[in-house]
């Protein structure tokens, strides 16, 4: 039987990465403040520190202001349903935690997105970001020839990172055509920070081969390992031997949690007035899960929510400016990394969609719906529930999942018997 728990806050933060940081930061000044996350520290995906490293200097600062204004950290806790208004059932090292607030602040970031291909099950082919996290946690790529490939920023920071680690890069490969991405650059202009970031990526790439609007078409294996892929242009091929292919096409919003709370969500997040609020009284939300943006509009989003969600108003409204322009730049970078109508056509009837359930392209294709697609097939029914395949059918065949039910999260049965009993331990920190 789960040992059950509950906690009661004034501000809850669902998050523990750069927006989740600031939005604690900034409440904390005025209420009782506690951040959740399922992960064993802070800092989220973009600040997960690697093995016998403390961290970037800003993840370092950031870490020692949640720390100075002693804010409750509840990690390794992950919630999977919001059965009442101010309450939250979470799954905790301990079982069930029922957790009580009076604002909530959503900061639940995003996560890669995949689009299948032929070979794209094969072992040795990962996310970009995937492939970086393992780095990070230990795993050696000395010496293994990566192909890094895909859509957005996030490739070059991967690629650099590896590269970093002793692994032979040999092409990173940019979907985006050299257009879009010309367009972008003049968006950068107004960024000094950003384009200092991307000169330093380009600098520890040196001499690694930067391909624009090329894209992977097939990986190839042996004995059930990635030995190659061919990348394509549109008008010719090329066929790159390889270790690992590290491969994603940038980043979609996790919307799970907010779907569930019932909150509006736009085609591109979820959404939010000025002061972050969405269309929940009481809920607010910042970060990627508004939109992907790139950490300086999850740093700024995350102070307006803090600042809003716990009465001071005047600080939130003082930062709209950048917010503006934080969006500004989070738009271009949307247009300039939209994924090309070519990738649409990359998947074989036997190509499997649904990487859970075994579900290929064959079929899916006929169905007119997601819900259509999950009744007949069982796509997006399996343990990712529909995290990877999900917003793959959304790019093919335009279906959105239209339902989000409790558990949002794969949960143990002894937690979900624990609702049956009443908290055996109760936790105010004041």
């Amino acid at each position: 039987m789960a040992n059950n728990c509950a906690y009661e806050f004034d501000v809850i933060v669902a998050g523990g990465g750069p927006a989740g940081m600031a939005a604690a930061w900034a409440a904390a000044g005025n209420s009782r403040v506690a951040v959740l996350d399922d992960n064993p520290a802070l800092g989220g995906q973009i600040w997960r520190k690697a093995l016998h490293e403390s961290g970037s200097p800003l993840a370092q600062e950031w870490r020692r202001k949640i720390y100075d204004r002693r804010i409750a950290f509840l990690a390794g806790h992950r919630i999977f349903a919001a059965p009442a208004k101010g309450l939250l059932h979470a799954e905790g090292p301990d079982g069930l935690c029922e957790i009580r607030y009076k604002k909530l602040i959503l900061a639940t970031g995003a996560r890669e997105q995949f689009l299948p291909f032929p070979g794209w099950t094969l072992r040795g082919v990962t996310g970009a970001g995937g492939l970086q996290a393992l780095v990070k946690s230990g795993l050696p790529v000395t010496n293994k020839r990566i192909v890094v490939a895909g859509s957005g920023p996030l490739l070059l920071a991967v690629a650099a990172h590896l590269r970093q680690h002793g692994a032979q890069v040999l092409a990173v490969c940019e979907q985006a055509s050299p257009a879009q991405l010309a367009s972008f650059s003049v968006a950068l202009l107004s960024h000094p920070g950003k384009v200092a970031e991307g000169l330093r990526y380009r600098s520890a790439l040196a001499g690694t081969r930067y391909k624009l609007g090329w894209w992977p078409v097939k990986a190839h294996g042996r004995n059930g390992q990635v030995h190659a892929v061919t990348m394509s242009n549109g008008h010719r091929k090329m066929e790159i031997s390889c270790d690992l292919l590290a491969c994603s096409f940038h980043l979609v919003p996790n919307l799970e949690l907010p779907a569930l709370l019932g909150c509006e969500i736009l085609n591109h997040g979820v959404a939010v007035d000025t002061l972050q609020q969405t269309s929940i009284a009481g809920v607010y939300c910042a970060g990627e899960s508004t939109g992907i943006g790139g950490l300086e509009k999850s740093l700024i989003e995350g102070e307006i929510a803090g600042y809003a969600s716990s009465g001071q108003v005047a600080k939130a409204q003082a930062l709209r400016h950048k917010r503006s322009r934080a969006i500004r730049f989070s738009s271009a970078m949307r247009r300039a990394f939209a994924l090309r109508d070519e990738l649409r056509n990359l998947c074989q009837p036997d190509t499997l969609v649904c990487r859970c359930e075994d579900i290929s392209y064959e079929r899916l294709h006929g169905h007119t719906s997601w819900r259509a697609a999950k009744l007949h097939t069982r796509c997006g029914m399996g343990p990712c529930q529909g995290r990877v395949c999900g917003p793959a059918t959304d790019f093919l065949f335009g279906w959105q999942a239209n339902s989000t039910r409790p558990p949002a999260v794969p949960v143990q049965v002894g937690t979900l018997a624990g609702l049956e009993t009443n908290p055996t331990s109760t936790h105010s920190i004041e």
